[in-house]
């Protein structure tokens, strides 16, 4: 869009049905609502996705004074071109930073406007005002408000537990007997590390949501990575003939972040174990993975289970915040920071029907290892 704004603020004059030759593409192709003012303040330019912004024709549009072409107010209720009047006031004024501003009928766009002067501090000779539609910020905090919700539904739980367990403790010490006392501080020590998973939680998705997940690659043993977890879900209870595990050798050596890969195995057995039924299988094997359209080395992990399986028409969403496969608890945010982990190694995370008819999850890592391995 700055280039758009560039050129039109060049001086060349805008033809209303298509752009000068220096901007080299037309107005019509920007994402963006644009809409340009000449030096008397009337409408010279109103593409297409301006048009689509404001429903108003663009035949209706050009020629019109800016006011009436985009009748604009703010959430007050005040004329917004009376209250900036770009083409008076301060002369060193370059625009106006982006807001939220109101179209007839109250529906909210996203305005921002530049005011371009053929030297500085001259008189204007163009506005070039952009608009955008408000859903995708919607949207955004629509996201926003249901991660702190879920957060607050999260962590209210296990606190008012702590809270209740620590403050009967201090108050009654001694009318507990030994047994009590530990069956009170264990229930508080299993909360208390439900709160960090969950905030651990919230700082992966922080990271991943802006780009700085940062990955740590050294060797890792996959295998071995997977038989650690297994030995887990057999302590706390599980039978160990539930499990199959298979392994396709040989397998590459593999250059991975080893916390982040036991995240991701955590959390694929987790929901395998707790959502699916029957025998969960894993499958290890060597696996090409197309990166820069070149055939690399890579390792697939394969965790299916014999379960119900996903829904089809919730297969687009199994890797999104909030998305719960069943009413068996869960934040929903483990299966959006698995693939958010597989993606920065460079990987890649499918969902599926398994054999057994239940959920199958499959992730190809690269192999990852340095240059001078190579």
């Amino acid at each position: 869009m700055a280039v758009g704004m560039s050129g039109i603020g060049n001086g060349t004059a805008l033809h209303p049905s298509g752009p000068p030759d220096v901007l080299g593409f037309d107005p019509d192709d920007l994402p963006d609502g644009i809409v340009v003012a000449d030096d008397t303040g009337r409408v010279v330019c109103f593409n297409a996705a301006a048009v689509r912004i404001t429903a108003v024709p663009r035949h209706e549009a050009l020629g019109l004074p800016l006011e009436r072409a985009l009748p604009l107010e703010d959430l007050k209720g005040r004329r917004w071109w009376q209250l900036t009047d770009p083409y008076g006031g301060l002369a060193i004024r370059v625009g106006q930073p982006e807001r939220n501003l109101l179209l007839p009928g109250g529906r909210e766009v996203l305005v921002s406007a530049r005011y371009v002067r053929e030297r500085p501090t001259g008189p204007v000779c163009r506005v070039v005002v952009s608009l955008r539609s408000t859903e995708a910020r919607r949207r955004t905090e629509r996201s926003h408000a249901e991660l702190i919700a879920t957060v607050a539904h999260e962590l209210r739980s296990p606190l008012t537990s702590v809270k209740g367990f620590t403050a009967t403790l201090l108050a009654k010490w001694e009318r507990f007997t030994d047994d009590q006392k530990r069956l009170m501080l264990e229930t508080v020590d299993a909360d208390a590390n439900r709160v960090t998973r969950l905030i651990a939680e919230l700082l992966d998705i922080s990271r991943i949501d802006s780009g700085r997940l940062e990955v740590r690659r050294q060797p890792v043993d996959v295998p071995a990575a997977v038989e650690r977890h297994l030995q887990a879900h057999v302590a706390s209870g599980q039978r160990a003939d539930r499990f199959l595990v298979r392994i396709g050798g040989p397998l590459p050596d593999l250059w991975a972040d080893p916390d982040k890969i036991d995240q991701v195995l955590g959390n694929l057995l987790e929901n395998a174990v707790r959502h699916g039924e029957g025998t969960v299988t894993i499958e290890v094997a060597p696996a090409p993975l197309r990166i820069d359209e070149h055939d690399e080395k890579g390792t697939a992990v394969t965790v299916s289970d014999e379960g119900p399986g996903i829904p089809e028409e919730s297969m687009g969403r199994v890797f999104t915040r909030f998305w719960r496969g069943s009413k068996r608890g869960g934040t929903g945010l483990g299966l959006y920071i698995v693939k958010g982990i597989v993606e920065a190694h460079g990987g890649t995370i499918t969902v599926g029907r398994g054999p057994g008819g239940g959920a199958q999850f499959r992730f190809v890592l690269p192999v990852g290892a340095p240059a001078y391995l190579q």
